[in-house]
């Protein structure tokens, strides 16, 4: 394809633009005669990957070759070959160990580099005065990333959003990416969620997000969303959407994240007991098993059944066990650990299911003073919501994986919410504390499970650091009298999900 820039600043457009798909291992190879704007784009690129700071430089490297960025949203090598002469020049620098840790930006770059990635992207510059030709050439990842792009392009047109306003958004550890975008006097949130393809079978012929219920497009993200808002809560409105290409303009709530206002040791008091009356609110309505959607077929709200509850706690000795032993776990070890499950699930089978959005917890929740009621609590991230027991979310939300909680404090909160519900009517207290215990184990046991997989498959040991804090909820959880066969269960065969906590 080519593209034709009218100016530098267009140049700079598509460098930023191209940067939203930035990946380490990537390559970008840029040729061009000198004065082209090969460097124009380079700077470009790497400022969009930087800190939001003015003062962010980005010095030429046509004396150092490379000028690392490891402070950038990833790490970036730019290099400039321009002095160089021989292919053996070049493979001295050592790039091809820098490719695996880093995103390769070259200016001059030689045949030998374009081997360098199987994921590289050529722009060859020409013209003369303001305007370019720009020959874009890609091979490997680039490719799907140059039509996606093409795609949300398109559909921001449609919408009236110009798309040289896009900007990053950070995300979460799912496939899912957003973008910042300016619609008229807005900032509003893209959300790039096409539908998923199947991952390999794990149990039945199905694989783990058909037996979870996870969400599979953003489908369910517009059902959700705008059932939740239609209802009086806090959830963002969606403005538009196609979910054939899975793709949606969403409401921005805003940056007061619970999860950040906890880490800088901010009053969480009234934020967090707002967040209890919104769940204790959601236990008593009457909730949909089939939602309508634009554009779409209905949405069918699966349930929390005991095989999507089993196939969760089962990525502990599945993922967790080799983590600790580096060994797998043996069939006996699942089999055992399937039965002591099913003897306590039952417990948590609700009379009146309600919409559960199983990720409620500090980084989905976002506090918006300036509102009333209900919606005072944004919810963000409820596309894999489904039919369960309330005490799951309050679970999830007091026994928080990603930030500290203390035990006093959740016992209040929970203290809170029990009140509430007494005052709604009938409440069957100790039944709603019993399945409080067994959700928040199974939920327990399912993130250490979780951590260990980003780790092990997913290159991301940063969530390790978590691990010791879910423990200790799982091991508290366990003392209910209802967990007993199953604590001595951890106990016997997996104590280390219970002592990592204690360290």
């Amino acid at each position: 394809m080519i593209f034709q820039s009218a100016s530098p600043h267009a140049t700079e457009v598509l460098a930023r633009t191209l940067s939203l798909f930035a990946r380490p291992g990537f390559v970008i190879l840029l040729k061009g005669d000198l004065g082209a704007g090969k460097s124009t784009f380079a700077r470009a690129f790497i400022k969009a990957l930087a800190p939001a700071v003015p003062e962010f430089d980005v010095p030429s490297p046509s004396f150092a070759l490379i000028q690392t960025y490891d402070n950038t949203r990833l790490p970036v090598a730019h290099v400039d070959l321009y002095r160089l002469r021989s292919p053996e020049e070049v493979l001295e620098l050592g790039l091809d160990e820098l490719a695996a840790s880093h995103l390769i930006l070259a200016e001059w770059p030689s045949h030998a580099m374009e081997t360098l990635s199987q994921d590289t992207l050529l722009l060859e510059f020409s013209g003369h005065g303001e305007s370019r030709s720009i020959m874009i050439s890609a091979k490997g990842a680039w490719g799907p990333a140059l039509a996606r792009n093409a795609e949300i392009e398109a559909f921001l047109e449609a919408q009236g959003v110009d798309p040289a306003t896009r900007r990053f958004l950070d995300g979460d550890a799912s496939s899912r990416r957003y973008e910042k975008v300016i619609e008229g006097a807005r900032e509003v949130i893209l959300m790039d969620m096409p539908q998923r393809p199947d991952g390999p079978p794990v149990k039945d012929g199905k694989p783990y997000s058909a037996i979870a219920h996870l969400a599979e497009g953003i489908t369910a993200v517009v059902a959700v969303n705008d059932q939740l808002v239609s209802m009086g809560y806090g959830a963002p409105q969606v403005y538009a959407c196609d979910t054939a290409k899975g793709l949606a303009l969403i409401e921005d709530l805003g940056s007061a994240v619970y999860a950040p206002m906890m880490r800088r040791g901010e009053d969480m008091e009234q934020p967090m007991r707002a967040a209890v009356e919104v769940l204790a609110d959601m236990a008593v309505r009457d909730w949909p098993a089939t939602v309508p959607v634009r554009g779409a077929k209905p949405h069918q709200m699966p349930s929390y059944d005991q095989e999507a509850q089993l196939i969760e706690v089962d990525l502990l000795p599945s993922w967790f066990h080799v983590h600790v032993h580096k060994t797998k776990a043996p069939e006996s070890l699942n089999e055992s650990f399937a039965a002591a499950w099913r003897e306590v699930l039952p417990f948590t089978v609700a009379q009146k299911p309600v919409w559960v959005l199983r990720d409620y917890h500090s980084p989905n929740l976002i506090w918006l003073p300036e509102r009333r009621g209900l919606k005072r609590v944004g919810l963000i991230d409820t596309q894999d919501a489904l039919l369960g027991h309330p005490a799951y979310d309050l679970a999830s939300m007091l026994q928080d994986a990603r930030v500290d909680i203390a035990f006093d404090f959740a016992d209040r909160l929970f203290a809170h919410y029990v009140a509430l519900r007494h005052a709604q009517g009938s409440f069957d207290e100790a039944g709603f504390a019993r399945a409080y215990a067994i959700l928040g184990a199974q939920r327990a046991t399912k993130i250490l499970g979780i951590f260990a997989r980003l780790n092990m498959r997913d290159g991301k040991p940063q969530y390790l650091q978590h691990m010791p804090r879910v423990s200790r909820y799982l091991a508290r959880g366990l003392q209910h009298l209802a967990l007993q066969g199953l604590r001595q269960w951890y106990e016997r065969h997996m104590p280390a999900a219970l002592e990592i906590g204690k360290a």
